[in-house]
C-alpha cells in the first residue's frame, strides 16, 4: 500500500540568541548605549550589525521595525545575513530538493541517505496537477507502485548477490545505494536547512513568484508564513495574493534586498 503525500511539512527548529552582556561590553567600552524594542534575536542582530556600519547606536530611528524598514528601502542587504534559523523540512519530493540545493550562498543542508535508510515503505508525494485527475492518478499510482516493488526485489536480490562482503551493514548500503536507482523523483525525502534572513527572503521571491514550480512555491510560502510570524520586521514587507486557478504567491516591493 503506497502512502501518498500532498503537502510539505516545514518545522522551524532553531533560532539565534543575541549575548546582550557581549553588547553591552562592547557598548560600553565604546562609551555608547543603544536599546531595542524587538525581542527578536535575529532582528536585534541585523539591526546592531547595521548600527555598527554608521555607529549609530542610541540614535536616528527609534524602534527595530523603523530601523529595519529603511535597510528594506535602501536595500542595505548585506546585514540581513546575520540572522539565521532552522527548518526541517518533510513531505517534499526528490524533485523538491534538486532545486531547493541550487540556492547555495546562505544556505546549510542536511538530507535523509537513501544508502543508508530503507525505501522499502517509502512515502511517495504525488503533484496536484495529477491527483486532481482519474486517469492520470491511476497511471501516477501504478508506476509508483511499480518502482516500489522494484526497489524492494532489488535489494534482496543484491544482498544475496553480495553474501561474501563479510559486514551486513556496508552489504546493505550497498544494496540500498544501487537500488535505488529505480526510485522516481516522486520519493518523499527530509532535508534539514540553516539559512540566513536574506537568504531566505531570496529563495521566498524567486519561488514563492507564480512562474516557479508549484511544490517549490508551496514551502516558499509555508516558509513566509513562519518567518512572518517570528521575524514580522524582517518579512513583514511581503504580501501573499491569490492567483486565478486558487494558488498564492508571494511579492513585495523591496526585492533583492
Amino acid at each position: 500500500m503506497v502512502n501518498i503525500i500532498s503537502e510539505p511539512r516545514v518545522y522551524l527548529v532553531g533560532r539565534q540568541d543575541v549575548d546582550d552582556s557581549g553588547i553591552q561590553a562592547f557598548l560600553d567600552d565604546y562609551g555608547m548605549t543603544w536599546e531595542t524594542d524587538s525581542e527578536v534575536g535575529g532582528e536585534q542582530l541585523v539591526e546592531a550589525g547595521g548600527r555598527l556600519c554608521y555607529l549609530s547606536y542610541g540614535k536616528g530611528r527609534k524602534t527595530n521595525a523603523e530601523y529595519i524598514g529603511n535597510i528594506l528601502t535602501q536595500k542595505h542587504g548585506s546585514v540581513l545575513e546575520h540572522a539565521v534559523w532552522n527548518f526541517i523540512i518533510a513531505g517534499v519530493s526528490r524533485s523538491f530538493t534538486h532545486e531547493l540545493v541550487r540556492h547555495r550562498a546562505g544556505w546549510a543542508y542536511s538530507q535523509l541517505s537513501q544508502r543508508y535508510v530503507d525505501e522499502s515503505m517509502a512515502n511517495f508525494v504525488e503533484p496536484n496537477v495529477i491527483a486532481q485527475d482519474e486517469r492520470l492518478h491511476a497511471l501516477w499510482l501504478r508506476s509508483v507502485e511499480t518502482a516500489q516493488a522494484a526497489y524492494v526485489e532489488l535489494v534482496e536480490g543484491i544482498m544475496e548477490r553480495l553474501e561474501h562482503v563479510p559486514e551486513k551493514t556496508h552489504r546493505r548500503k550497498m544494496a540500498r545505494e544501487a537500488a535505488r536507482s529505480v526510485l522516481p523523483n516522486a520519493t518523499e525525502t527530509m532535508i534539514f536547512v540553516s539559512a540566513n534572513a536574506r537568504a531566505l527572503r531570496h529563495f521566498i521571491e524567486l519561488r514563492g513568484s507564480a512562474w516557479a514550480e508549484a511544490e517549490i512555491r508551496k514551502v516558499a510560502l509555508e516558509l513566509l508564513r513562519i518567518m512572518q510570524s517570528e521575524a514580522p520586521s524582517l518579512f513583514g514587507d511581503y504580501e501573499t495574493v491569490r492567483l486565478e486557478d486558487g494558488t498564492q504567491t508571494a511579492q513585495t516591493q523591496w526585492e533583492k534586498v
